[in-house]
């Protein structure tokens, strides 16, 4: 008898052949300290409360799965949005920054480092650490810090000190690197709040705990709408990856429910300028984990490119590694066009204007191929406030 796929880490912070914790001596007693301490204290009964309380009273949790109807129209289908645009600070990252913020309390640290790409997880950072009182200083890439003005500004406010990251291509990559240099320097006093299901174990199991409360959500909401509870299709956008693992969490083992991935593929798979990692990546390590990253015969990271600033990222973590691999999960590659057109559609049919990452979501619409009788669930992972600068371009 074969034995069923696991999808979930095992003991030694492995997902399949990804994994791990690739990290310089001085992080070990971090990162171990956590990785002791992390399932315990997530289990504890004060902790869920303060932590539950919080996505309810704060967050604004639950979010609606609201039924897109025209959008299932033009698609002869039936398609609701998990609707993580409507959290607090606009997007699903506050509740990983939330469930971070009070691990680091746990464990006796007063000081926050957090790196960010398109700004929503050093927003999300920022409102938490000024809703906890602790000093918070996020990296962002020199680009980003341009083309995400306005979440710059939000994460000043929420008093944050926000420092450029100018080397590489001054992206999220970039910022990552500096956000783990600063914790290198700083590991007594300091938690780093990594964003993504990135970085070294236990992280990408920890962000994900935290986020799977989308797909808990989802299967509830569904069951009170429908009769069922799992959905034909769930579709998110992978950057690192979080609110995909979020969205995927509690389906990764309901082998009925397909696991759709989309990867921003930039001007195009064979351009040069693109992010769709499983199509031109290849194993390797990035950030403290081995994963698939897209990279130089001879090891050297390749600048990663998407007019989103989230998923402007060379890799993914290593649990959407390793659905990749294990083909639990379908990846679909999208274009900076093809985002930008869904966006406008989903403006124009619905009402909504979604964030550039959960654009690239939206586009695989046109490509699923779903039947008039399924479900398909896609994730809105965020609000398109902070990209209205981009659309404003294409606007006619």
């Amino acid at each position: 008898m074969i034995a069923p796929e696991i999808y979930n880490v095992n003991e030694k912070g492995y997902y399949g052949q990804f994994g791990g914790a690739f990290i310089p001596e001085m992080l070990y007693p971090n990162v171990e300290e956590l990785r002791v301490s992390y399932l315990s204290i997530m289990a504890e009964p004060s902790f869920k409360e303060e932590f539950e309380a919080l996505l309810k009273d704060y967050v604004g949790r639950p979010t609606p799965l609201f039924l897109a109807k025209r959008l299932s129209e033009k698609y002869n289908t039936t398609i609701y949005l998990k609707r993580e645009d409507l959290c607090h600070t606009g997007a699903h990252k506050v509740n990983n920054t939330i469930g971070q913020i009070l691990m680091a309390k746990r464990l006796g640290k007063h000081k926050i480092v957090a790196e960010t790409g398109a700004g929503q997880h050093g927003v999300a950072t920022a409102t938490v650490c000024a809703l906890m009182g602790l000093e918070c200083i996020v990296y962002m890439g020199e680009i980003d810090i341009q083309r995400q003005a306005p979440n710059v500004a939000r994460m000043k406010m929420l008093g944050a000190k926000v420092v450029p990251a100018t080397s590489g291509s001054k992206t999220l990559k970039d910022a990552t690197n500096e956000a783990m240099r600063h914790w290198i320097n700083n590991p007594v006093d300091t938690h780093y709040i990594i964003g993504s299901v990135v970085g070294p174990h236990p992280y990408p199991d920890m962000v994900a705990r935290f986020q799977s409360v989308i797909s808990e959500e989802i299967k509830w909401q569904l069951k009170e709408k429908t009769g069922k509870t799992n959905p034909d299709y769930v579709i998110a956008c992978v950057g690192g990856g979080s609110n995909a693992a979020g969205a995927f969490y509690h389906f990764l083992h309901d082998e009925e429910t397909k696991l759709i991935a989309a990867e921003a593929a930039g001007h195009g798979i064979s351009s040069g300028l693109s992010a769709a990692t499983t199509f031109l990546g290849k194993p390797g390590v990035l950030h403290g984990s081995r994963s698939i990253l897209m990279q130089t015969e001879d090891g050297q990271v390749v600048e990663p490119h998407s007019i989103s600033a989230g998923l402007d990222y060379p890799g993914i973590g290593p649990m959407h590694a390793h659905l990749f691999e294990s083909k639990r999960a379908t990846f679909f590659d999208v274009t900076d066009d093809e985002a930008i057109e869904s966006a406008m559609e989903l403006s124009l049919l619905e009402g909504i204007i979604p964030a550039l990452e959960s654009s690239h979501a939206l586009a695989v619409l046109p490509k699923l191929g779903a039947k008039p009788d399924e479900v398909v669930v896609i994730n809105l992972s965020g609000r398109g406030d902070k990209d209205l600068e981009t659309y404003q371009k294409y606007i006619k």
